[in-house]
């Protein structure tokens, strides 16, 4: 897609699977789109740039940050509309404006903006100094430093090790907690020298602190939560005949989307062994192919793309 090609070649933060994202979108120039992680527009200016006057691109964001730039980038451009709300808010902000059951595709792109992991005073990275923050909404809710000072010793060993797969999760935890009596635990790189000390096995080429600092970001936030209810959401807002489009970065919510999918296209699955000859296909979605990953290119240009998978589904009636 030519649209793609000139903001990988314009932006700083490339939008990961673009090209992908284009053709599975199955574009209508006329149609009713949503881009519910907006983040700094790449996807979204792909969007636009295939959409005739007549199109539509409705925008949500959590980040104030990126609803500001927004707001500035696509001013003069009456095609676009910007909200600044959670994509959990998926249906409220389509009815909002009276979109429900009428936006002809949907793309999630899930995780950390760059811009958000560039600017230390956000709190997202290990490698900046910065007030230990991490909320894509950073006008509201608790901050990962009041989190880590409230939370109990057995709950954040489990949220390191599901959201993070963090195999020394306990060992980390009690060294936090230990930590925090003597004094609390404020910026980042606090942070990240604790879960060092506390980590006996690095691997090789990564941050002993990385998939801890995922998975508190992750809990702060509650994205799989927040996931799940988009989803859920998500064949209320389509159209007949709409795409759903999502792209993950973690095992966790690319198995949600897997699993949401599967559901809505082949129904619970019934016990084996039922006396039951025939069961009406009541389904209104379904899979449109495999999972798609990036190409060796696309991640030789942008490491963020190296972990993502994009899933597409398409609402039947």
């Amino acid at each position: 897609m030519a649209a793609c090609r000139m903001e990988q070649e314009n932006s700083l933060h490339q939008p990961v699977l673009c090209t992908e994202v284009m053709t599975h979108f199955a574009l209508r120039v006329d149609g009713n789109y949503i881009d519910a992680t907006f983040g700094r527009g790449g996807h979204a200016r792909a969007i636009l740039a295939a959409l005739s006057p007549h199109g539509h691109l409705l925008a949500i964001d959590q980040d104030p940050a990126a609803v500001a730039y927004a707001r500035d980038a696509f001013i003069n451009d009456p095609r676009f509309t910007i909200e600044h709300a959670s994509f959990a808010e998926l249906g409220k902000v389509a009815a909002r404006h009276h979109l429900t059951g009428k936006i002809d595709g949907i793309l999630l792109d899930l995780g950390v903006s760059s811009p958000q992991l560039d600017e230390a005073s956000r709190g997202f990275s290990f490698m900046r100094m910065g007030p230990l923050d991490m909320r894509m909404d950073n006008s509201q809710g608790i901050d990962a430093a009041t989190w880590l000072a409230q939370v109990d010793e057995k709950e954040l060993a489990r949220v390191l090790w599901v959201y993070g797969e963090e195999r020394y999760s306990r060992r980390i935890a009690k060294a936090i907690v230990a930590q925090r009596r003597e004094n609390p635990i404020t910026t980042t790189t606090q942070l990240a020298e604790l879960i060092a000390a506390a980590h006996p096995n690095w691997q090789p080429g990564r941050h002993p602190a990385t998939r801890s600092f995922q998975a508190i970001r992750m809990a702060v936030n509650h994205e799989l939560e927040s996931l799940e209810t988009a989803l859920a959401q998500s064949l209320e807002v389509l159209a007949p005949g709409g795409r759903l489009l999502v792209i993950s970065f973690h095992s966790l919510e690319d198995r949600l989307v897997k699993q949401f999918m599967r559901h809505e296209t082949h129904g619970a699955e019934m016990p084996r062994g039922l006396p039951i000859k025939y069961q009406a296909n009541m389904s209104r979605f379904k899979s449109i192919g495999r999972a798609i990953r990036p190409t060796d290119a696309e991640v030789s240009r942008n490491m963020r793309a190296r972990s993502a998978t994009l899933r597409v589904g398409e609402k039947i009636r």
